[in-house]
């Protein structure tokens, strides 16, 4: 090979590197991102190191798993969405009221079960906004963890910006006994 050839083929790898990474800066940035799960709050639905893929271009709709700009540090946390804009939310004896309307969180069932006698995995509460009205407010989502005895959530740190939604699991790519979207 002479000095033009291989001139040629440097250029031909550096084209093809840069056309990768720059489809790749694209996927990462606007459409898909892995993430990584820390704590336990959506246990038995995800553990610790977990690791996810997000969809950045999901329309979120109630009992989707989000991961979200935490308000309360410099974290990632990843929660179910509970409430959506306009939505009242209550929990009366472990049961989830959204709108007035009975839902089953078959999610949970797993913790429901670990818990002694007559206790509850989710206290009872009546949803109040910061204008003291009883609905999720235009713009913000109501979220918790599945691990409801030990999840922060909008319970403690109130509601969430819609967009601070970083994206919707979509895919468990870690452990690789748990590959899948067995979580839906």
């Amino acid at each position: 090979m002479n000095k033009s050839e291989i001139n040629k083929e440097i250029i031909s790898w550096l084209k093809s590197f840069l056309f990768a990474a720059g489809i790749a800066f694209i996927f990462h940035t606007f459409i898909f991102t892995p993430v990584k799960v820390h704590g336990e709050s959506m246990m038995p639905t995800f553990t610790d190191e977990n690791r996810l893929v997000v969809s950045k271009l999901s329309k979120i709709q109630h009992f989707d798993i989000v991961v979200f700009d935490a308000p309360d540090s410099d974290e990632k946390y990843i929660k179910r969405v509970i409430g959506m804009p306009g939505d009242t939310i209550k929990v009366k004896n472990d049961v989830l009221y959204i709108n007035g309307k009975k839902f089953d969180e078959p999610y949970l069932k797993a913790n429901k079960e670990k818990i002694p006698g007559n206790a509850t995995l989710t206290e009872d509460f009546t949803l109040k906004n910061y204008t003291g009205e009883y609905k999720v407010p235009a713009g913000k989502l109501f979220v918790m963890g599945d691990n409801r005895l030990y999840s922060n959530d909008s319970r403690i740190f109130g509601f969430i910006p819609m967009d601070s939604v970083i994206g919707e699991a979509k895919f468990q790519f870690y452990p690789l006994n748990q590959l899948g979207t067995h979580f839906k």
